[in-house]
C-alpha cells in the first residue's frame, strides 16, 4: 500500500520518507530536514484531535504546547530525544524529534529467551537512571515498554514515546462544551492498575519498568504471566535469582501502587544495594519451590564476658523501643475536639481548641479556612497553620497531572525549593503529599501538601511553619489532614 505522506514536505522543510508507526494516538514519520546541511533523518509524530471545532483546537493546542515545553526539557537529557521542533499545520499538529539509529528492546527479548539476572540488572539501572531525571521533572512517562526503549549504537538505552503527549489526540468536547480526556493511556501488561483507571503515579512507571525485568527474566509476555487472589504477579518460580533482587523486582511491581517504589529513584537505590558485591553466594540464590532443603541449627556458646555485653545490648533495645512508644503515645494525645463544617463546599475537618479559626472563603485562591497555631511570645511572627483549598478545576485532570502543575508552580516562583513527593490517602481516596521547603521574605518555611481530586474539584490541606517550628505541629497538622472528609463522597462515587 502506497502512503500518500511519503514525500510529502511539511513545515516547509521535514519531508517524508517512511511511515514508521501507526496506532490509535497518530502516525509516526522518518524525515528528512530539507534545511539542514545533509539533510539529516527526524522522526515527525502527527498527531490529529478527534474533534476539529474551534474550541478543540483552542484547547488542544494549548495542551500541544505545555506537552512540547515538557519535551524540550526532558530533551536536555542524552537517553531522551531532544525535540526539534513543533507546529501547526492544516489543524494537524507535529512534533519533530531526534531520530535515534538502532534497535528497539522487543529485538532483545524475545519469546522464550532467558537473560540472566546480572544482564537484567544492568537493564533496569540503565532504565532507571533515565526515569529517574523524567521523574525529577514532575513527568511520568505513562508507556514505558520494550519497544519504547530504544538502544543506541553505542549501546545506550533511549527512552521515547512519552504518553502524555497522547492526551493531544484523545480530546473531545462533551455537550457543555467542557474538555476532557481519555486518559487511560499505556499497553497491556505494563500497565498497572491505577493508571487503567485514569489515576498514573510516578510508581506506575516504576511498575512498567519491573515488568520489563521480569519479562527478560522468564522470557514471558506480562500479558501470560499468572496472578495470586491479590493480583501480585507470579513469577519466582519460572526464573533462579537472588533473593535480594527477587524482592527488588517483587515491590517494583505490587498491585497496590502504595505499596511500591514511589519514584524511579528509590528502585535505583535498592537495586543498587545488591550490588555491594560482584558475586552472591549460591547458598544465596532462590531455589524452585519443590527444591528440597536442610538446615542445621547449632546451639551457640557464650563466655560470661559476653553474656554482660548481650544484657547491656537487650537493656539499651528495651530503653530505645520505650523512648520510641512514649514519643508513639504522646502523638496519639493530639486531641481535636472542634470540628469545622461547610455545607457549600460539603467538607468537613478537626481541629484542637485552643488552634484559632479564621474563615477566608476567597475565590481567588479558593481557600476556604485557615486554622493557627497558638502564638507562642510575641516574636512569634509566623505561627504554623494549616489551610484548606477547594479548587475549581478548568477541565478533568488525572491526579498526576495536577501533581505536576503544583511541582512546576512551586519550581517557578521558587527555583531552589526542594519537593519531596510521596502517595497517600485523603478523604478515602488516593492522594499525594509534597513537603517542600521555600523562602518567603525573610521567612525559610516548610510545607505539607496533601491533595486528592473528586470530578472537577482539587481539595488540598496545606500545613505551613517556619523550618524550625516545622516539627512542632506537623503531628498536629497530620491528624487533621487524617480527619478530613468530603461528606458527598460515599453517596457520589
Amino acid at each position: 500500500m502506497v502512503n500518500l505522506m511519503t514525500g510529502k514536505k511539511l513545515g516547509g522543510r521535514y519531508e517524508i520518507v517512511t511511515e514508521l508507526g501507526r496506532g490509535a494516538f497518530g502516525i509516526t514519520f522518518v524525515a528528512v530536514d530539507t534545511q539542514r546541511p545533509g539533510h539529516p533523518k527526524c522522526v515527525v509524530k502527527q498527531l490529529k484531535p478527534l474533534n476539529t471545532n474551534p474550541y478543540t483546537l483552542t484547547e488542544a493546542k494549548r495542551f500541544f504546547d505545555q506537552e512540547a515545553m515538557i519535551l524540550e526539557i526532558l530533551g536536555q537529557h542524552d537517553q531522551i530525544p531532544r525535540l526539534l521542533a513543533h507546529f501547526e499545520e492544516n489543524q494537524e499538529f507535529y512534533l519533530v524529534q531526534e531520530y535515534i539509529p538502532g534497535q528497539d528492546l522487543s529485538q532483545e527479548m524475545l519469546p522464550g529467551k532467558h537473560l540472566s539476572e546480572a544482564e537484567v540488572s544492568k537493564l533496569l539501572q540503565e532504565i532507571l537512571e533515565v526515569l529517574a531525571f523524567v521523574h525529577q521533572q514532575g513527568v511520568i512517562h505513562r508507556d514505558i515498554k520494550p519497544s519504547n526503549i530504544r538502544r543506541r549504537q553505542d549501546g545506550k538505552i533511549i527512552l521515547i514515546d512519552f504518553g502524555s503527549v497522547k492526551q493531544i489526540t484523545t480530546q473531545v468536547v462533551n455537550s457543555i462544551g467542557q474538555t476532557s480526556f481519555t486518559v487511560a493511556i499505556g499497553t497491556r501488561g505494563y500497565m498497572p492498575s491505577e493508571q487503567a483507571d485514569g489515576n498514573p503515579q510516578f510508581s506506575s512507571d516504576v511498575y512498567a519498568v519491573g515488568m520489563i525485568g521480569i519479562q527478560a527474566l522468564t522470557g514471558i509476555s506480562p500479558k501470560k504471566l499468572p496472578k495470586d487472589v491479590n493480583n501480585e504477579i507470579l513469577w519466582r518460580e519460572r526464573s533462579h535469582v537472588n533473593p535480594h533482587f527477587a524482592n527488588v523486582l517483587d515491590k517494583m511491581v505490587r498491585y497496590d501502587f502504595r505499596q511500591r517504589y514511589l519514584t524511579a529513584s528509590q528502585a535505583m537505590h535498592d537495586l543498587n544495594v545488591g550490588k555491594s558485591s560482584d558475586s552472591f553466594p549460591q547458598s544465596q540464590m532462590t531455589e524452585p519451590t519443590n527444591a528440597p532443603s536442610t538446615i542445621t541449627l547449632q546451639r551457640p556458646s557464650f563466655t560470661p564476658q559476653w553474656k554482660v555485653f548481650i544484657f547491656v545490648g537487650i537493656a539499651a533495645l528495651l530503653a530505645t523501643v520505650i523512648v520510641t512508644l512514649l514519643q508513639f503515645t504522646t502523638r496519639k494525645e493530639i486531641v481535636l475536639n472542634r470540628e469545622y463544617e461547610n455545607h457549600a463546599y460539603e467538607v468537613k475537618i478537626k481541629y484542637p481548641e485552643n488552634w484559632a479559626r479564621q474563615d477566608i472563603e476567597n475565590a481567588i485562591t479558593q481557600e476556604v479556612v485557615t486554622f493557627i497555631s497558638p502564638k507562642q511570645s510575641d516574636r512569634d511572627k509566623f505561627p504554623g497553620n494549616v489551610t484548606l483549598r477547594v479548587e475549581n478545576l478548568p477541565q478533568p485532570l488525572t491526579l498526576a497531572e495536577y501533581t505536576n502543575l503544583l511541582i512546576k508552580e512551586i519550581k517557578n516562583n521558587q527555583p531552589d525549593a526542594k519537593i519531596d513527593l510521596t502517595s497517600t490517602t485523603l478523604a478515602n481516596k488516593p492522594a499525594n503529599q509534597l513537603v517542600s521547603t521555600i523562602t518567603d521574605g525573610t521567612n525559610h518555611l516548610k510545607t505539607l501538601q496533601v491533595f486528592t481530586l473528586k470530578a472537577d474539584k482539587a481539595y488540598v490541606i496545606i500545613y505551613t511553619a517556619k523550618i524550625d517550628n516545622y516539627e512542632k505541629y506537623v503531628h498536629t497538622a497530620e491528624s487533621m489532614i487524617k480527619s478530613f472528609d468530603i461528606q458527598s463522597l460515599g453517596a457520589a462515587e
